[in-house]
């Protein structure tokens, strides 16, 4: 209905309006630490954005990115990353200039003394930290207690602009994202996804000090035509309406019955795997140990996964066809839902193992 309306009213003015303002001022009340912000047209163009600003900031060019992490397909970026890059075997893509890509550095999750010692060896060097503080594309990968606290830490001991790319974290784990959920606060922000309820839509936000750099106040460009789409902050209204309307609690009860549902069934099967996840988040991984970092994760036995895959799809559930996605509840799931995936996954287990 609010689409509707909208569309009538019209899908694009190539100008300011209100309704970005008055979305801005939802977001900023949830993500303190996004005091100013820029509404784009995806999370990939946030992540640009807040990369280009990170750099006209502090005036320094390399960036460290945690391995496994995706942000978006452009070059910066596409260093050891997480999603399709990594399931389709191509971490590092053809059309990346070496130039571009040793400007990015990588730092494993989850180890601070690694990145430690990665800053020191590139003291006044780097511009900014980038990370999803959950890694959501390389299956579901938590951080460990402290670690994003120190993050914040050897950030601010070394003049790093902190960004967290909240994509897939912001709305969903709380209000707040994971800054909320986590107690800690970023130096830029990037959401997409939820923000607009289905709709294309990205932001990235920061403190006025920074924000203020960005055109036309300040020398660091950003446009786009369709950037604060109409449509989209519409869409994206009506989502967190509803979000904080219906609250967290039920879609993440829904989210720990899964994960508690898939490992009982492993435990039942004598099959050495673990659900992983946070919230309204889960992947079953396919591994002895574990999953805290990429190297882990890459361990895990993808073949036997896209087996299993196969077997649930005969079974009418539909998975991310790779080990290193992230599964996702929406409200739209009920108990009835888990119960049947849960019974899906533990005969398709049975089935691809032999058990």
């Amino acid at each position: 209905m609010a689409l509707q309306a909208q569309a009538e009213l019209g899908t694009l003015y190539g100008a300011p309006i209100e309704l970005e303002a008055e979305m801005a001022d939802m977001v900023r009340s949830y993500f303190p630490s996004m005091e100013m912000m820029r509404f784009v047209s995806s999370g990939t163009e946030a992540t640009m954005h807040a990369l280009r600003l990170a750099r006209g900031f502090t005036g320094r060019k390399k960036i460290v990115k945690i391995e496994g992490a995706f942000h978006g397909a452009h070059d910066a970026l596409l260093v050891k990353a997480g999603s399709g890059a990594t399931t389709h075997c191509a971490p590092n893509s053809l059309g990346v200039p070496e130039e571009v890509a040793a400007n990015t550095l990588l730092a494993p999750f989850n180890d601070l003394h690694a990145l430690e010692n990665l800053l020191r060896a590139h003291r006044d060097q780097v511009a900014a930290l980038i990370t999803e503080p959950v890694i959501g594309n390389a299956g579901t990968i938590l951080p460990e207690e402290g670690y994003l606290q120190g993050l914040r830490e050897l950030c601010d001991l070394h003049g790093i602009l902190l960004i967290l790319d909240e994509v897939i974290t912001g709305f969903r784990l709380a209000m707040g994202g994971a800054q909320e959920l986590y107690g800690v606060r970023a130096d830029i922000t990037t959401l997409g996804k939820i923000l607009g309820g289905g709709m294309p839509i990205g932001a990235f936000g920061a403190s006025k000090e920074i924000m203020s750099l960005v055109s036309p106040l300040g020398k660091v460009y950003q446009a786009g035509t369709f950037s604060g789409n109409p449509m989209s902050l519409v869409a994206g209204r009506e989502t967190i309406r509803t979000l904080r309307r219906e609250g967290h609690e039920g879609l993440n009860s829904a989210g720990e019955v899964m994960r508690k549902g898939l490992d009982r069934a492993c435990v039942q099967m004598d099959l050495p795997y673990r659900a992983q996840g946070i919230g309204s988040m889960f992947q079953l991984f396919l591994s002895e140990w574990v999953v805290r970092d990429y190297g882990s994760a890459m361990r895990c036995d993808n073949k036997l996964f896209m087996r299993l895959f196969q077997a649930l799809l005969e079974r009418g559930i539909y998975l991310p066809a790779s080990q290193w996605e992230t599964n996702f509840l929406s409200t739209a799931h009920g108990d009835a839902d888990a119960r049947r995936t849960i019974e899906a996954f533990a005969s398709a287990l049975q089935e691809v193992s032999g058990r």
